[in-house]
């Protein structure tokens, strides 16, 4: 009763962004709009074409329908706070908001985490046992394993928001950072957070360790398995099916995990600029990463790229 009276005192908070570099903020605010613009443009363009051809209804674009799908959800939970944050000079957050922000964010991160892992799995079947992949990856499959990446990120996201939000928060309200983002709201609780520390962890390991290690295996056998393709061209040919992925896995663990894992410093120079680094690597992590992915994992295509042409003949044809 006693959390529950305190946590209520607190009705919202306030998004510190960076309030303390106003020169920086108009910049800023142009560069991400731009980069939200081409996230929407580039994912909707591939759900669009993964959607519409026939051609492109396999596991491996109907994984990379829903990375898109996902990335357009997490930016658009996060990126149009940050927005606002940097036209006002004071913005503040609602306490059910900022619940349902940081429900949201952390959801998609730890669904992205599943997913990928999803697809590693999808390449691994692709090119170590050909044969058996109409099979092993048939819709009665790949359905249920993208199903359940969402469900997983969801439900660890529900766990992680109501540990969170069922602190007491009776003193600053200020969160030093552009979002809810749950290590900078956690900061500001004024009771025991070991709960949340320990639970913080044991999801780390199972949305960050586990699918690290299923990947890393998965391209170990990968890659033995094109290593002993005789053909040059063979090689390249499988390879390319593969670095895209292997370029998106790097770019997203690299920066979570450093974001998630990094030890805290205990000094206030440290601390500041720790609090500085956390913004401007969630920024990378929640703005550069789902603009990549279309570019890297997808547009770069031959067979996107014919879907797209195709989709945009049609569509001139018709008029």
């Amino acid at each position: 009763m006693e959390s529950a009276n305190q946590t209520g005192s607190v009705s919202e908070f306030v998004l510190l962004g960076l309030s303390a570099h106003p020169k920086l903020e108009k910049t800023f605010f142009v560069l991400i709009l731009l980069m939200y613009l081409v996230i929407l443009l580039g994912n909707g363009i591939l759900i669009l074409v993964t959607v519409l051809d026939s051609h492109l209804h396999t596991p491996m674009y109907f994984f990379l329908g829903n990375l898109s799908f996902l990335d357009i959800c997490y930016t658009t939970s996060s990126v149009p706070l940050i927005l606002d944050s940097f036209l006002t000079p004071r913005k503040t957050i609602s306490f059910s908001a900022c619940a349902v922000q940081m429900f949201l964010s952390f959801a998609m991160g730890a669904t992205e985490c599943v997913l990928l892992s999803m697809m590693a799995f999808d390449r691994y079947v692709a090119i170590c046992n050909p044969l058996r992949y109409p099979v092993v990856m048939s819709k009665a499959v790949y359905v249920p394993m993208a199903a359940g990446s969402w469900a997983a990120g969801s439900a660890a996201s529900m766990v992680q928001t109501s540990l969170a939000m069922r602190l007491p928060f009776c003193g600053d309200n200020v969160i030093n950072h552009f979002t809810c983002e749950i290590l900078a709201v956690l900061k500001l609780a004024c009771a025991d957070i070991s709960i949340n520390v320990i639970s913080m962890g044991v999801t780390n390991v199972i949305f960050l360790g586990v699918p690290v290690l299923f990947i890393s295996f998965s391209y170990v056998f990968i890659l033995a398995t094109i290593l002993r393709i005789p053909s040059a061209e063979g090689r390249k040919k499988a390879f390319s099916t593969c670095s895209a992925h292997l370029t998106v896995v790097v770019v997203f663990y690299g920066t979570i995990l450093f974001m998630y894992g990094k030890p805290k410093s205990k000094d206030s120079l440290g601390a500041d600029k720790q609090d500085l680094a956390d913004k401007l690597i969630s920024l990378f992590y929640g703005v550069v990463t789902p603009m990549l992915n279309p570019i890297i994992y997808s547009l770069r295509n031959k067979d996107v790229k014919a879907a797209v042409r195709n989709l945009v003949s049609q569509k001139h044809f018709s008029q």
